[in-house]
C-alpha cells in the first residue's frame, strides 16, 4: 500500500510574542533564512504569520501585521523557496499577501473575525483554510462546552463551510482545520485528534496544526505544559505525527519541518516493507 504523503506546512512567526518562537524570527533577515532552512528541511508551503494567537495574545493592528509579513511573502516567493500561506484573520491582509506571492490564505478564525475574508477569499481564487474557532485569544479559554466535541467541532466547521460556499468560495480550494488548541481543553484535545474521523465525513482535505501545543507538552512526564522546552515538544510532536498518518490528512502545520519529514519517512518505509 502506497502511502499518500501529506504536505507539510512550515510554521514562520514573524512575532515578538508567539508561544514557542516569538522573537525568533523577528526581523526580515532572520525570517527569510529561517524561510530557507524550512524549505532545505521538507517544507512544501511556508504559512507566514505576523499576529501571535497564543492563549492571552493582544490583537496587533493590520499595519503592524502586514508590515512584518508582507516583505518576507514578497522574497520568499521572489526566491522561489516554497508555496506561500498567509495565516492572518484579516482579510485586508489576506488580499496584500496573495499580491505578494502568498497562494493559501489560513484563517484561524474561520472566518469569524472578519466577515469580509470569505469574499475575499472568493474573489481572489486562492485556496482556503478554515479552522475551527470560537473567540480570540484573550476569551477563548473559557469558550470550550462541548455536548460532543468531534461532532460539534464538525458541525460548526460544516456551516462555516457552507457560508464560505455561499460567498463564492469554491468547495474544491477549501482544508479545514480541527483548530486543536482554540477553545479546548486538554482532554478535549486528544479527544479530537483520537476523532479526526468525524471531519473526514465532510468530505474535505484536512490540515492538523498540533506542533508544540500545550496538549502535547501537558502529557509529557505530568509537568507544567510552560517547563516543557521545544526539543521535547518537537520529539512528541514527531511521534504524533506518525500515528496521525493513519488518517487521510492532507497537511501538516509545523514548526520542525525535519522531524516531521523524517517521521513521515519511517512510516512510508515500514508500509512499503508490509506491502511487499
Amino acid at each position: 500500500m502506497i502511502m499518500i504523503r501529506p504536505k507539510i506546512m512550515g510554521v514562520l512567526n514573524i512575532t515578538p510574542d508567539s508561544f514557542s518562537d516569538g522573537n525568533q524570527f523577528n526581523s526580515f533577515e532572520s525570517a527569510v533564512d529561517q524561510a530557507k532552512i524550512l524549505s532545505m528541511t521538507g517544507a512544501d508551503i511556508i504559512d507566514v504569520g505576523g499576529e501571535s494567537t497564543r492563549p492571552g495574545a493582544m490583537r496587533v493592528s493590520v499595519e503592524e501585521e502586514q508590515a512584518r509579513v508582507i516583505p518576507v511573502i514578497r522574497e520568499i516567493a521572489k526566491l522561489g523557496l516554497a508555496q506561500i500561506s498567509i495565516d492572518t484573520m484579516n482579510s485586508s491582509t489576506a488580499r496584500e499577501a496573495v499580491a505578494a506571492g502568498a497562494r493559501i490564505i489560513n484563517d484561524v478564525s474561520g472566518g469569524l473575525a472578519d466577515p469580509q475574508m470569505f469574499k475575499v477569499a472568493a474573489e481572489l481564487g486562492v485556496y482556503l483554510v478554515i479552522s475551527h474557532w470560537r473567540g480570540h485569544s484573550t476569551q477563548m479559554d473559557s469558550l470550550n462546552q462541548y455536548e460532543d466535541i468531534a461532532k460539534d467541532v464538525s458541525r460548526e466547521l460544516n456551516e462555516r463551510v457552507e457560508l464560505a460556499i455561499a460567498q463564492g468560495v469554491a468547495r474544491e480550494k477549501i482544508i479545514i482545520d480541527p483548530g486543536l488548541g482554540f477553545a479546548k481543553d486538554m482532554k478535549q484535545n486528544w479527544e479530537l485528534v483520537a476523532r479526526l474521523d468525524e471531519l473526514e465525513k465532510l468530505g474535505l482535505p484536512i490540515l492538523v496544526g498540533a506542533s508544540r501545543k500545550r496538549f502535547i507538552a501537558g502529557v509529557l512526564d505530568g509537568d507544567e505544559p510552560s517547563t516543557i522546552g521545544n526539543e521535547r515538544r518537537d520529539i512528541a510532536t514527531a511521534v504524533l505525527t506518525a500515528l496521525l498518518l493513519q488518517r487521510k490528512l492532507w497537511g501538516l502545520r509545523v514548526h520542525n519541518t525535519l522531524a516531521t519529514s523524517d517521521a513521515i519517512n519511517i512510516v512510508a518505509a515500514l508500509r512499503e516493507a508490509s506491502a511487499e
